[in-house]
């Protein structure tokens, strides 16, 4: 049974959850982001907490139970807390910048690569850390695993990109025949 789907998700000051029939609507200022339930799931709001509640007894509503709740309760942290992925670049040569809407790299290719900054996205420089930040939790975390694989960390050096709290397990070397 779902531990995750019972828990109520509360809603801080300044953000506004509303539900137009199978859709939840989340809102802050000019920000909103929504999370269509294809009514999946029960949704109620009331004193400043969203509850969901199952659709039947199977094993399937009680997985989009849980689903559900984590989608709208990412929504809701989005919103107010914004999420944030840290990347580092180690390697000779390798570097970043941020030139208007692109994110330029420059990974030991024949030429440096473009990645366009999308909408509702913020990436940031500074040295060999890349920030990138938003409120949509998946946006965040696709955006941070293309510009990963541009370069993947490889492990006889550690050269690449890699998350911060990423461990690379090294390999050694070949060693000389006696």
């Amino acid at each position: 049974m779902s531990r995750i789907g019972k828990k109520p998700i509360t809603i801080p000051a300044g953000i506004e959850v509303t539900v137009n029939g199978t859709v939840i609507n989340v809102k802050k200022g000019n920000n909103v982001s929504t999370v269509e339930t294809h009514g999946r799931v029960g949704i109620e709001v009331a004193d400043g907490q969203v509850v969901l509640t199952k659709n039947g007894d199977t094993k399937e509503s009680a997985a989009f139970w849980g689903t559900y709740r984590a989608l709208t309760a990412n929504a809701v942290n989005g919103l107010h807390e914004g999420f944030t992925k840290t990347l580092e670049i180690n390697g000779v040569g390798y570097k970043a910048a941020v030139k208007g809407n692109v994110l330029e790299l420059i990974l030991g290719y024949s030429h440096p690569i473009n990645f366009e900054i999308q909408k509702g996205l913020d990436i940031s420089v500074e040295k060999n850390i890349i920030t990138v930040k938003g409120a949509d939790k998946q946006q965040v975390g696709q955006a941070a695993a293309i510009i990963r694989g541009y370069r993947k960390p490889e492990p006889y050096k550690g050269k690449g990109v890699k998350y911060t709290d990423e461990k690379i397990i090294r390999k050694a070397g070949k060693t000389a025949k006696k």
